[in-house]
Parts: C-alpha cells; sequence; structure tokens
C-alpha cells in the first residue's frame, strides 16, 4: 500500500480556485433551473382596485375615444404599481431581476403584451372598438399564462382564466364591456393578487 501523497504548497490556490468555480457553476445552475419568485400579489392587488376606479369612471365616458384614455391612463398606472412591487420584492428576496429565470419571465410577458398594442391600433385603424376589450384580455391572458409558466403555478391559472374572460367578451353584446372590464382586470388582480400573497408573500 502506498503511503499518501503530501499536498504540495503550490497545489492550494489551484484547490480553492477550483472550489470557487464550482461554487459558481451551482449557483448559475439553480438560477437558470429556478422560476421567477418576485411575483408582487399586494402590487395586483392594487392594480386591481385601481383598475375597478378606472372601470367606474370610463363607463361614464360619452364617448370611446374617452373611454380609451381612461383605459390607457390605467394601464400605465397598473404597470408602474407592478414594475414598483416587483422590484421592492426581488430587494427583500435578494435576488436579481437580471437572472436567468427573471429574463425568461419578462421575455415570455412582453411578447404577447406588444402584440396587444399592435392589434389594439389596427382595430383603431379599420373602426373595429368593439374587438378592443376582449383582445385586451385574451392577449393579456396569454402574456401572464406565459410567464407564469415560469413562475408559481397561482400565475398560469390567472392568466387562463383572463383568456376565457377575454374570448367570452368578444362574442357577449357590447353593453357588458365595462362589467367584464372591472371583473376581469380589477376582480382577478385582486383575487389572485390576494391568493399570492397569502401563499407566497408580499
Amino acid at each position: 500500500m502506498s503511503p499518501l501523497k503530501p499536498i504540495r504548497q503550490d497545489e492550494g490556490p489551484s484547490l480553492e480556485l477550483h472550489a470557487l468555480e464550482s461554487v459558481r457553476f451551482i449557483r448559475e445552475t439553480m438560477e437558470h433551473a429556478g422560476g421567477f419568485t418576485a411575483v408582487p400579489g399586494w402590487g395586483m392587488v392594487w392594480a386591481g382596485a385601481t383598475a375597478l376606479a378606472a372601470a367606474w369612471i370610463a363607463s361614464r365616458q360619452p364617448g370611446f375615444d374617452r373611454w380609451l384614455v381612461v383605459w390607457s391612463v390605467e394601464a400605465i398606472l397598473a404597470f408602474a404599481i407592478i414594475a414598483a412591487t416587483i422590484r421592492a420584492k426581488a430587494q427583500s428576496l435578494g435576488v436579481s431581476l437580471l437572472a436567468g429565470p427573471n429574463r425568461r419571465f419578462f421575455a415570455s410577458f412582453s411578447a404577447p403584451a406588444v402584440a396587444g398594442m399592435v392589434i389594439t391600433c389596427a382595430l383603431l385603424a379599420v373602426g373595429e372598438t368593439r374587438l378592443i376589450p376582449g383582445c385586451w384580455r385574451v392577449l393579456y391572458g396569454v402574456s401572464v399564462f406565459s410567464g407564469g409558466s415560469l413562475s408559481v403555478r397561482t400565475v398560469p391559472v390567472m392568466g387562463a382564466c383572463f383568456m376565457l374572460l377575454g374570448a367570452a367578451t368578444l362574442v357577449l353584446p357590447a353593453g357588458w364591456r365595462d362589467a367584464l372590464m372591472a371583473f376581469g382586470f380589477g376582480g382577478l388582480h385582486l383575487g389572485f393578487g390576494t391568493l399570492i400573497a397569502r401563499r407566497h408573500g408580499g
């Protein structure tokens, strides 16, 4: 049996370097395998509350142009609320928004959202304004469902609910528009936001 070979002094730094590389590899692997954890439950609740107010204000507008302005302002406000609460939750969890799963979440979410803006402009150009509320909910649902596949299970379920509600809106009478907008962007955000906040924090 051969005696144990002593560790040479010059092997110390290389062993330490190898260990650091191993830790870095494990960390990056976990980041790429993980999911988006900074889903802001209470941010969704606040966005839902502002959507209910917007639905009430929009329902009292004399024409579609003013109705569209109300909901455009609400979309900007809701985006600001969600973005701020995502950042706050990410900081509290100590995770980077540029990490693998978070970056993929935003990429999956943003593509259908951009498609929604393009389709809205196209429908306005041809005067098919009746279809806009339903298309909004369908494509927002696709965004949430796509991004939610990288997050907690509740998020893609919420996306599916938006898609179903949007599809129903496309065939239901136009007089139901404001009630369905309130139920969708208001009620679904309030309900699922509260659920996410209680189950997953923040």
